[in-house]
């Protein structure tokens, strides 16, 4: 099937006991078991449940990969993706990465005897020369969070299998519309699904995805001996939305090249950070490896201009936590998302007091221009 189509007939598509075209939400904490010791399908709802089966087949088949995991959030998924290398392993890690993943690596992760290096992984150089003996994998995103740099995930893949390691990519910020990290050479992909795949902004939760048999069975007995499994009712509801992941990410894209025209013609804006960007660095990479270039915009305002009155000034779009939902968002990194990692390091990352970091949504695209055009007057 063509993606458009996995999307909707993807998973479970029919429920085998009633023909339900709408998998049903199977609430049940456990399931009768007709023999002992037979080894069951369902027996409980930690271990498996057949609405989160559904979703989790369904996340595997648009990832192009065998095994799906559900997982309560996107950190929950990035915690047991982590929780599969043991005290003493290293880690290669992206330096540009949600505030939320450098808060687990850095208070909760480290504590337990992971190590980590953070590097741009999209300078091979310094990836090459952050591995050490005990390295296991290297972990990015691309775009990242929130300067949306690229990273040749083909070239970074081929560096981890020359050493042996592990390529780990968080595809929140592009999805599976855009990008197949598995079929760039990745090992494992992660999804913190509250943000385009539910795209409502009415679910958290997270997604890991990978076709290697080893990783799988890992991951599978962490999920349920960790047990941050997503309830049914929010596996129904992400699987809703995944429904509309198409059809919604073509508006998003085309909203958000109108929004970056006009930014990029804005005097009071200092910089952009846009895949789409054609002077960026990695705009031929992201051409080649994804359909589109997202719908995600970072971008400075000019030294002097004030982020809280500019963000606080919009009427239309949301002053919120969390992206990718159908209502644009707007936030300040440094402030809200990435406010766990240290000035200083945000500072030495790229992150100013200045960035704003935008989601752009599937309004009607005057009305967007129309609120941040209003809002620029104010600063």
């Amino acid at each position: 099937m063509k993606f458009n189509t996995k999307l909707i007939h993807g998973g479970f598509s029919e429920d085998p006991t009633t023909g339900a075209v709408s998998t049903p939400i199977y609430r049940s904490s456990t399931f009768h078991q007709h023999k002992l010791g037979a080894g069951p399908k369902w027996e409980y709802g930690r271990t498996g449940n057949p609405t989160r089966a559904s979703l989790e087949t369904l996340i595997a088949e648009i990832e192009d990969g065998k095994y799906g995991f559900a997982f309560a959030s996107g950190s929950a998924a990035i915690h047991a993706v982590f929780s599969t290398f043991s005290s003493g392993d290293h880690i290669v890690v992206g330096n540009d990465v949600y505030g939320g993943t450098f808060r687990l690596i850095n208070k909760v992760l480290k504590r337990f005897g992971l190590e980590f290096t953070s590097v741009d992984t999209s300078d091979f150089d310094a990836v090459e020369k952050a591995i050490q003996k005990n390295t296991k994998a290297i972990y990015l995103e691309s775009p990242t969070n929130p300067l949306l740099k690229i990273t040749d995930i083909k070239g970074i893949a081929k560096i981890a299998k020359k050493h042996n390691l592990e390529t780990i990519v968080d595809n929140t910020f592009a999805t599976p519309y855009n990008q197949n990290p598995l079929t760039l050479g990745a090992d494992i992909v992660v999804h913190s699904a509250t943000k385009y795949l539910g795209g409502h902004s009415d679910v958290v939760a997270g997604l890991a995805v990978t076709s290697d048999d080893k990783i799988a069975e890992d991951l599978a007995f962490l999920q349920n001996s960790i047990g941050s499994v997503l309830g049914p009712d929010d596996s129904w509801l992400l699987m809703r939305g995944i429904k509309t992941l198409g059809v919604r990410m073509r508006v998003h894209d085309e909203n958000t090249r109108i929004v970056y025209d006009y930014l990029n013609n804005n005097d009071k804006v200092a910089r952009i950070y846009y895949p789409g960007n054609k002077e960026s660095k990695g705009y031929e990479i992201a051409k080649e490896q994804m359909n589109t270039f997202g719908a995600m915009i970072s971008f400075e305002l000019q030294p002097g201009l004030d982020p809280k009155k500019f963000v606080e000034s919009l009427k239309l779009i949301d002053l919120a936590e969390s992206l990718g939902g159908i209502e644009s968002l707007i936030e300040v990194p440094s402030v809200m998302t990435h406010a766990a990692i240290p000035r200083e390091i945000r500072l030495q990352n790229g992150i100013k007091d200045e960035l704003v970091r935008l989601s752009v949504g599937i309004e009607d695209s005057k009305d967007l221009l129309d609120d941040l055009k209003q809002a620029f007057d104010q600063i």
